[in-house]
């Protein structure tokens, strides 16, 4: 699943007219980098929320693009403006989609770019054999968020930690539907009724029983959620 159904505040006027995860990176939309680096992965169909604007990111991609000139996508649309007038946040989104993922499922954001990061099986596989609800991966703070979001055990586990040295969340994350049920999460399946839910209370609950593992990725990471981030990732080496 590729989340793209913010409406990218921060990025105005940029965004009055042009969804953030369209936002050109590079000579392409922001989005189209994870979508690229998961099918280069193997992993070819996807789930895309949208809200804002969305109807212009289902009419640039459609229903099964050929990215990269080589392996073709087969994507859904989870489209939370039509259905409900608006985005249902990061946990809300995910439920509404549950339905069209398998389990478990990756999650990555739209307006993130990591062009180093390598979507892997065999990620999957440690992940499934491992247990957990969820596996983060988690990168050095950026400026703008010196706080950090999670501890990380040298066991490797995430923690919700009040206090001590914490990392950012990527956003990139493997998951099981399991985590979007009781006891961690109280929205019905689907989310029939459009709620809106955060994702970090979801997790930081399971954290608490040990069900969150987690690495520390250490690759070129940019959430590009200024004009000032974008214009950087743009301007010539």
């Amino acid at each position: 699943m590729v989340l793209a159904a913010g409406r990218g505040e921060r990025m105005r006027p940029l965004t009055d007219t042009t969804p953030k995860p369209l936002l050109e990176v590079r000579g392409k939309p922001l989005m189209q980098w994870p979508m690229e680096a998961l099918a280069a992965g193997g992993f070819t169909e996807l789930v895309l929320n949208t809200a804002w604007l969305g109807d212009r990111i289902s009419g640039h991609f459609g229903l099964k693009p050929l990215l990269g000139g080589e392996v073709a996508l087969s994507i859904s649309y989870s489209d939370e403006a039509r259905d409900f007038g608006g985005a249902l946040e990061t946990a809300g989104g995910i439920v509404r989609a549950l339905p069209l993922l398998g389990d478990p499922f990756w999650v990555a954001a739209g307006d993130v770019f990591a062009p180093g990061f390598v979507f892997t099986q065999a990620a999957v596989e440690r992940f499934v054999a491992g247990g957990k609800l969820a596996h983060l991966w988690l990168v050095p703070n950026p400026a703008h968020n010196p706080k950090g979001d999670f501890g990380l055990s040298a066991e490797g586990l995430a923690l919700n930690t009040p206090d001590g040295a914490r990392h950012t969340f990527s956003t990139i994350g493997l998951y099981r539907a399991a985590l979007f049920a009781p006891p961690y999460c109280a929205i019905p399946g689907g989310n029939p009724g459009g709620i809106k839910a955060p994702l970090a209370p979801i997790l930081r609950a399971a954290m608490d029983n040990g069900l969150v593992s987690a690495e520390l990725y250490t690759g070129p990471w940019t959430d590009v959620g200024t004009p000032e981030r974008l214009a950087e990732l743009n301007r010539p080496s």
